[in-house]
């Protein structure tokens, strides 16, 4: 089921009217797609600030509800402000039930703790990739892939292909050759650092300096 977002119509353009939208609490966005025109939409900014601090904003279909009619979109662009934590605007792409969709979905590492390499002293589990970008119809789009690490030791390195994919899902990158078929995670053992040796007595002892004559001599009575 896809997540809902009240949306309501935009009136207006130009950077002038998105500037007055955005004082009133709302962020101006857009959607196309889909074999319709453009449309012009307005959300609420509490709204989406709070559902863009959850996987699904980016990676999910979502559901923009226009007074009862809820359209199936994906986020395609978020424009944020440089320095203020606002939301500028947005892009919605419409979704087709019998279109293959392309979307980056964060993968899940799990069993990580229990693996031979997470046991092992000095041994760094990197993870070098967060996400993928899959091909599917939006029926079987999933919410994250999980990377199972409950086999992982010391020096193996998973790379995509080695993803265990949910049924109608692909990733285009491996259609292009061995090349692409980049490296998610890699274990490997990670040197110690040398302690630092203890220097000599006879090094750490200050090195006398000698005193001016001038500034030695005791000064003469009168």
């Amino acid at each position: 089921m896809a997540h809902e977002i009240t949306v309501e119509r935009r009136e207006g353009a130009g950077r002038g009217a998105s500037r007055r939208l955005r004082h009133t609490g709302k962020i101006p966005a857009i959607v196309y797609g889909g074999g319709l025109d453009p449309a012009p939409i307005q959300l609420s900014h509490e709204e989406v600030w709070l559902a863009q601090q959850n996987e699904w904003f980016y990676s999910s279909i979502l559901g923009l509800n226009l007074q009862g009619d809820v359209q199936q979109v994906l986020l395609r662009d978020v424009q944020r402000h440089p320095a203020k934590p606002r939301i500028l605007h947005l892009d919605f792409q419409r979704v087709m039930a019998d279109e293959v969709i392309r979307v980056a979905v964060p993968l899940r590492f799990i069993n990580q703790e229990v693996s031979p390499a997470g046991k092992i002293s000095g041994v760094v589990i990197m993870h070098e990739l967060t996400e993928v970008e899959i091909e599917c119809l939006p029926a079987n789009l999933p919410a994250n892939i999980e990377v199972d690490l409950a086999d992982l030791k010391e020096g193996d390195i998973r790379h995509l292909s080695s993803l265990k994919l949910p049924e109608g899902v692909v990733i285009p990158a491996l259609k292009l050759g061995g090349d692409y078929d980049v490296a998610m995670v890699i274990a490997r053992q990670v040197a110690a650092e040398p302690e630092p040796e203890e220097a000599d007595e006879a090094d750490e002892a200050p090195e006398a300096t000698e005193v001016p004559a001038t500034k030695a001599k005791a000064p003469e009575k009168k």
